[in-house]
């Protein structure tokens, strides 16, 4: 008796899976990060208990190496085989969105309440997109070349103005001690030039383009302040203060650890190797104030519906799920992200209270700015990009500031606007 309703039960329960199973509608995700192990052993923990907490959805994952993952979503909208949940780059967003590549997430806002502002992708008034995790970039310095140099310790309420930053580098410079005063990363290109440098403009009163219209550069890449920005952009290299775009990368990794540069401009992500290479007295400093507020980039890798997708609820089911706080440190403690909310920070290993890495997260909320949110942003973000590189090199900034204005205004036009 006791093995026959062993039996029933076995067999009824084997049967309740099944039909949950069928019962489940397939979601397709595509995912950037083919390749990083730890990143996808995250991913893949996320999806397998997402399936196996509920009965509606079921997540199946396509991952891509970052370097092609673009294409491939833009290959995929015209071919019209796009999958159902995207991951998208913050700023990438609104030019997905307009293309019709993306649609808006029926996500609650109770979901995403207390996150940055900036892990939260909205165009046109609708989220579209939200992120798990977030990065920020601080001015690295050891504490003991700050008092070594005789220079003050800048605070987010309290920053470096522009003297005091050309201050420093000029002290550092001139203590023989340095191979350059200041490392900015110009080995490093591609998205890095407008994440990481168009904040300084922005600090001086310029930008890549009007934000109150969307529909010209004219006046604040090429304006009074962006004419400032340019010449100071060129001074750090004609002056001597930082290496140009020969940079070597391998020096750009490990040059600050090495003694090579005082400071140097990066992100979070390579705190923990910085303090494994043995800087134990790093800090990480806010954003100088070039005159018009400290600035620093914003907006990560997010998760949205394409535009194709029939069961956006679905989407919007799963990066529910994924925004709990548990996978939000899993992230964070796995490839050195900061998580999109405080309690998330709480359970990690570096950014709790008191952590290594705990200041980045204040620079998040008092200093982050997104990249300008529109369709266009794509094509401005790579001539913003050459137009730095060129005045490094010795451009006349007039001229390239002009001709990066004149090619970013006919792509607007030719695309109407695009849509603002």
């Amino acid at each position: 008796m006791t093995n026959t309703k062993t039996l029933a039960g076995a067999l009824l329960l084997t049967t309740s899976f099944g039909s949950m199973a069928m019962a489940q509608t397939e979601l397709t995700m595509w995912y950037h990060g083919g390749g990083n192990e730890v990143e996808s052993a995250i991913i893949t923990q996320i999806v397998d208990d997402f399936n196996a907490g509920q009965a509606d959805w079921m997540v199946t994952v396509e991952s891509f190496p970052q370097g092609s993952y673009n294409d491939s979503v833009v290959a995929g909208a015209l071919a019209g085989n796009l999958p159902c949940i995207l991951d998208v780059d913050g700023p990438v967003m609104p030019n997905w969105a307009w293309a019709g590549y993306m649609q808006p997430l029926p996500i609650s806002d109770a979901a995403i309440e207390g996150h940055l502002e900036s892990t939260i992708g909205r165009w046109g008034g609708e989220v579209y997109s939200v992120g798990l995790w977030e990065a920020a970039v601080a001015l690295y310095a050891r504490q003991s070349t700050l008092d070594e140099l005789g220079l003050r310790t800048p605070t987010l309420d309290s920053p470096w103005t522009l003297e005091e930053f050309m201050g420093a580098l000029e002290a550092a410079k001139a203590s023989g001690k340095y191979e350059y005063a200041f490392d900015p990363g110009m080995a490093w290109t591609g998205e890095w030039y407008p994440y990481a440098f168009s904040p300084f403009l922005q600090s001086f009163g310029g930008d890549i383009v009007d934000r109150s219209t969307y529909q010209t550069a004219d006046g604040v890449l090429n304006g009074d302040a962006g004419l400032a920005f340019g010449a100071w952009w060129q001074s750090l290299f004609t002056e001597g203060y930082a290496p140009g775009t020969s940079q070597d990368p391998a020096d750009r990794d490990t040059g600050f650890i090495d003694g090579k540069y005082a400071f140097s401009w990066n992100g979070n992500w390579a705190g923990v190797a910085t303090l494994d290479g043995g800087v134990e007295d790093v800090v990480f400093l806010p954003a100088p104030d070039f005159g018009n507020g400290s600035v620093i980039g914003a907006g990560s890798w997010q998760f949205g519906a394409s535009g194709t997708c029939a069961h956006p609820e679905g989407v919007a089911a799963f990066v529910e799920h994924a925004l709990q706080d548990k996978y939000l440190a899993a992230f964070s403690d796995g490839i050195g992200l900061i998580p999109s909310t405080t309690e998330g920070a709480a359970l990690t290993a570096n950014y709790n209270a008191g952590g290594a890495l705990e200041p980045f997260f204040g620079l998040s909320e008092a200093q982050a700015l997104v990249r300008p949110v529109s369709p266009g942003y794509v094509v401005a973000a790579k001539v913003f990009e050459k137009a730095l590189a060129d005045i490094a090199n010795g451009a006349d900034v007039a001229d390239t500031l002009d001709a990066a204005v004149d090619e970013i205004d006919a792509d607007i036009e030719r695309n109407g606007g695009y849509g603002h």
